[in-house]
């Protein structure tokens, strides 16, 4: 028995178009298909407007990932590492884009796990829901790690790091127990003007500055700022791993958009979300490796000299802990809807809510913060998650399989007995993504392994609960 919808469900054209909203949806706007009724005695969980969205997609990926990209482009080269941007930068945009249709025509749909529930029951469910959560408990615990960093820089390694991970772990668990997407918002504006006036102050400082902090401070010096790269084939992968990285907050978009006042509106944040994202990872990845060379450093705001660099640092660490809530929060709001669904609890602030919310919370945070401190590599760490999960994550659920199960086939195939040009042209597209993900996921894992036994053989390399200040790699 075949899993894809009957051909008479959709008209017989390309629909790759979002359906309107019927006036029987209008009338129910207060009825989820996720959350239920929503009313004063429970916690809004409709409440986003589209640019609230479109922070919200900003915040779930701006931060982590751009920190890495110019130590990518000196491992890439240039040129290579450009059109690697532009080419993850467009899968992902694909991906991102079939979430909302997808979720338009199935409101039932809170995470990518219950669309494998639509495709293979409940043990497809259970296995992508535990990769999701994996997934972004893996990012939180990198979230956390930057924080760490952070407050390593601006006070001059003032404590072990071991506690600043616990503080980074702390802050975060309290502010990832906030209910809902519209409280958080504001945050998210926060942290993105945060992190974007921090890698101003970045591309300024590096550009005025006579040389590198990372840099022989007298004599002559070589950056070697290369247009192509000759990384061997470990480095390359690990490379790509961390640009997959730092476009993979869709695994994330399913719980946001599930959150807006109208779902209609979120094709527009995706493609301002996507264009700003793309254009601010090129501008600062090309002028901080071009003034920096060999000696930039991973995570990029150490590039800067010592006093800058805590300046950077400073203005970051709003940013870097609202990156840090909404990896946090969105897994834990995967697990309390998928333990509370269709429960009076849900959308009711009864004992039985908060009980249940807080542990989702609290035990999210708590494999976070032994992640974060098992593998204290912040370069190793993220193209580890970007590889092993963010392609999975980010590329391939949301287009096509040889098993004929993700989204856009799902939804599409019915006109395949009648297939246009254009229409064999996004199917070839679909199959290119999946070929592409799976190779960055197996090259990826490989490289980001290697990376990180390097990083610990290697004379000062970090290791697991480490005291050693973590804010000096290069």
């Amino acid at each position: 028995m075949s899993n894809f919808p009957d051909e008479k469900k959709y008209p017989a054209e390309l629909d790759v178009q979002v359906k309107p909203v019927s006036d029987h949806d209008q009338e129910n706007e207060n009825k989820d298909a996720v959350f239920g009724a929503i009313t004063e005695d429970g916690p809004n969980y409709r409440n986003v407007g589209w640019i609230g969205t479109t922070v919200l997609l900003l915040k779930a990926q701006l931060g982590l990932g751009v920190l890495s990209i110019p130590s990518v482009l000196s491992t890439l080269g240039l040129i290579p590492g450009v059109i690697s941007i532009l080419a993850i930068s467009a899968f992902t945009t694909w991906s991102d884009y079939v979430i909302g249709t997808f979720k338009l025509r199935h409101r039932e749909i809170y995470n990518l796990a219950d669309v494998f529930n639509l495709w293979f029951g409940p043990t497809g469910r259970a296995i992508v829901g535990v990769i999701y959560c994996v997934y972004m408990i893996f990012c939180a615990g990198s979230g956390m790690l930057s924080l760490s960093i952070a407050l390593n820089a601006i006070s001059v390694h003032g404590a072990c790091t071991a506690i600043f991970v616990v503080v980074a772990a702390v802050a975060v668990c309290f502010i990832s127990s906030i209910q809902t997407l519209g409280k958080i918002q504001l945050l998210g504006y926060i942290g993105v003007a945060s992190i974007v006036v921090a890698l101003l102050t970045l591309t300024v400082a590096v550009g005025v500055q006579e040389r590198p902090s990372a840099a022989p401070q007298t004599g002559p010096w070589d950056k070697k700022f290369v247009l192509f790269g000759d990384p061997t084939f470990a480095e390359a992968s690990s490379s790509l791993a961390a640009l997959v990285f730092a476009f993979c907050g869709t695994p994330g978009f399913f719980g946001i958009i599930s959150e807006m006042r109208d779902p209609r509106l979120y094709t527009r944040a995706v493609c301002i979300c996507q264009s700003f994202l793309t254009a601010m990872y090129i501008t600062v990845g090309v002028v901080v490796y071009y003034f920096c060379g060999q000696y930039v450093a991973s995570p990029a705001l150490g590039s800067a000299g010592p006093l800058l660099k805590k300046i950077c640092y400073g203005i970051a660490i709003p940013a870097l802990a609202v990156s840090s809530l909404i990896v946090t929060h969105l897994p834990a709001k995967f697990l309390f809807v998928t333990f509370m669904r269709d429960s009076p609890h849900l959308n009711k602030n009864t004992p039985k809510h908060w009980i249940v919310w807080l542990g989702c919370v609290i035990g999210c945070t708590l494999i976070s913060y032994v992640i974060a401190s098992a593998i204290p590599v912040f370069g190793g760490l993220i193209s580890l998650i970007g590889a092993l999960f963010g392609t999975f994550m980010s590329m391939q659920p949301y287009v096509a399989d040889l098993f004929r199960a993700f989204m856009w086939f799902y939804d599409n195939w019915h006109l395949r007995k009648n297939a246009t040009l254009q229409w064999r042209a996004l199917a070839a597209w679909n199959v290119l993504l999946v070929v592409a993900g799976t190779f960055l996921m197996v090259c990826g894992t490989y490289g980001s392994i290697m990376d990180i036994i390097t990083s610990y053989k290697a004379s000062g390399g970090s290791a697991a609960w480490s005291c050693a200040d973590n804010s000096n790699s290069v």
